[in-house]
């Protein structure tokens, strides 16, 4: 009897369902995931730039999570980059660089990237860029008086840059520098004329009294040895038309596993599409891939599903939880907050 008893008030205690948890919502771009995940993106691509500068984060733009399966997600970012001080051959962290002012003539980076999330480590898998430099009434409206980015083989920079080589290596002893690329240069018209440029350089096998007598004779270091530099020259033209040039260079040392490309340069140390008059290095020469960017209609490599596979299975797991009873009041989250915060300035 007892028994009875026990079975008809446990039949009459109120039963609940266990609803199960809604799914995790989408990545908002500062969560951070997010910003996890940009500063692998912002690390391969320096480390895979072949010209230029190195550049940082300083907003991202958009971010899409698409899963893959057990503990694995393609994620893909779009990041607004800002030009630093420091050239890609630089030994210099890239938390150790400045980022260019604005007023400096900024040149801002736009990147696709897509990676691979597996068990919370990222790996890139593809990245599509291009930089350009702000337009140069945006920088006079803000800066007068601001020189602007001249055109990398304009010839007051050609010859400002020649110079300042020459004038280094006739008084050091040490080994002869030869010209990799020009970097960055502005001419400034008043109240003095003022020639600035940037450029790297590297080591060769001749010391600089060697090269007098047989310039032609020397090579860049061999990669085991090679040891890169950075130079930075001024040429002061008064109105007199006397000259003041000033040059400044270091050497890194040598940096095991740093290499510099120079696939059909000029003599002027120029790739192609620099000589056609561009004022800045522009990433799309380092980082063209259309795997990057989630609008490609081509499928991800084969070790991972396609885009439209897995789009439709996304679809389906939602319409499948959107089934599941919810409790009295529930609201589905906010989408996420995109784009995220600015880091530096925007322009």
């Amino acid at each position: 009897m007892k028994a009875l008893v026990a079975l008809i008030l446990l039949i009459q205690l109120p039963i609940h369902k266990a609803v199960p948890a809604a799914p995790p919502g989408p990545l908002g771009c500062d969560d951070p995931e997010s910003e996890e995940a940009a500063e692998v993106a912002v690390s391969y691509i320096n480390a895979h730039s072949h010209h230029g500068y190195k550049f940082a984060l300083n907003r991202i733009e958009n971010i899409r999570v698409i899963p893959q399966g057990l503990n694995s997600d393609i994620i893909f970012l779009e990041l607004d980059l800002l030009e630093t001080t420091c050239h890609i051959l630089s030994p210099t962290p890239l938390e150790n660089c400045t980022v260019r002012s604005f007023a400096e003539h900024a040149v801002e980076g736009d990147c696709d990237v897509k990676l691979l999330r597996v068990d919370r480590k990222f790996a890139v898998l593809a990245s599509k860029c291009h930089s350009h430099a702000d337009s140069s009434e945006d920088i006079l409206q803000v800066c007068p008086d601001c020189p602007l980015l001249a055109s990398l083989n304009n010839t007051e920079v050609l010859t400002t840059v020649t110079a300042a080589l020459n004038a280094h290596n006739s008084k050091t002893a040490d080994a002869y520098l030869s010209l990799l690329e020009i970097g960055r240069a502005k001419i400034q018209y008043h109240p003095a004329h003022i020639v600035y440029a940037e450029f790297a350089v590297a080591a060769t096998n001749c010391s600089a009294e060697e090269a007098k007598d047989n310039v032609e004779a020397c090579q860049l270091l061999p990669d085991d040895q090679s040891n890169f530099g950075f130079c930075t020259a001024t040429m002061v033209t008064t109105q007199d038309k006397s000259q003041d040039l000033r040059a400044d260079c270091q050497l890194y040392g040598h940096q095991p596993g740093v290499t510099y490309s120079q696939p059909g340069q000029d003599t002027s140390g120029l790739v192609p599409s620099v000589v056609q008059g561009f004022t800045n290095h522009n990433l799309r020469l380092s980082h063209n891939n259309p795997f990057a960017s989630e609008s490609s209609s081509s499928e991800f490599p084969t070790a991972v599903l396609s885009a439209k596979s897995v789009a439709k299975r996304a679809v389906a797991e939602v319409a499948q939880h959107d089934k599941v009873p919810r409790p009295v009041g529930f609201l589905p989250p906010p989408p996420p907050p995109c784009p995220g915060k600015v880091r530096h300035f925007k322009i």
